[in-house]
């Protein structure tokens, strides 16, 4: 005997017509914008912001005047939802993170993971990322490589750090300016002091800086300074 179960049956957009777009934001030079996402933020009814004073001064720049809401890692579980039966009902929305791609250790997995759920469709426009520029001008190998995001401050960082000093491949991640020198002697430890690394830092900025070389010579040299700005840290992979 078959038994049925009711369904709810819920107002979905047009499978083609897109409602939630992930718009990638510059890292640093607000020139660094594509055309498209500027049309896209200017067609939204609503954007999706994690800072929304950041995110007002690349809107200001380019003349858009369009609803900020607040979505970022301390509001994102609460609001998810609702922002779905928004979608839900044909409200269309960008989501904007303060610099780079959404969800490139940013937020926007939890909101994509239930537009999926939905059926709602969802849209990312290729932009900005800032371990892309980095991998790319460091000199080491780019063919393959693996990105860790932000390392974790205590829990397996031990592990990790283990683990990544077998891995062959190219090694990126972020890091912040104050754990910057702790994290390149914790590479020293693990991987040796004549592992090959770069770390650029204000990418697209006018003190942009990429200092080259073994992990002990960059090491110095951010010993020897004041560190400032968002940092990307890529690392040679075991020979």
């Amino acid at each position: 005997m078959e038994t049925s179960y009711a369904t709810e049956v819920r107002p979905v957009p047009p499978e083609n017509e897109t409602v939630l777009f992930i718009v990638p934001s510059p890292i640093g030079n607000l020139g660094d914008i594509s055309f498209r996402a500027i049309e896209v933020l200017k067609k939204v009814d609503l954007i999706l912001a994690e800072d929304t004073r950041t995110s007002s001064v690349l809107l200001n720049h380019y003349h858009i005047q369009k609803p900020l809401t607040p979505y970022h890692q301390h509001n994102e579980h609460k609001v998810v939802h609702h922002l779905a039966e928004q979608l839900l009902q044909g409200k269309k929305m960008a989501l904007l993170t303060d610099a780079g791609t959404p969800g490139i250790s940013d937020p926007a997995f939890l909101l994509i993971r239930e537009c999926v759920r939905q059926h709602i469709k969802v849209e990312c426009l290729p932009g900005a990322t800032a371990f892309v520029p980095a991998l790319v001008n460091s000199g080491l190998p780019i063919n393959r490589f693996c990105f860790e995001g932000f390392l974790p401050l205590k829990k397996g960082r031990q592990t990790l750090f283990r683990k990544l000093a077998e891995e062959e491949r190219t090694i990126v991640f972020y890091e912040s300016p104050l754990r910057l020198v702790k994290t390149l002697e914790e590479c020293i430890t693990y991987f040796g002091a004549e592992r090959q690394c770069c770390v650029s830092r204000e990418l697209t900025k006018k003190f942009e800086e990429n200092k080259r070389g073994s992990l002990r010579e960059v090491c110095e040299h951010f010993k020897a300074k004041s560190v400032k700005g968002e940092i990307v840290v890529v690392v040679q992979g075991k020979e």
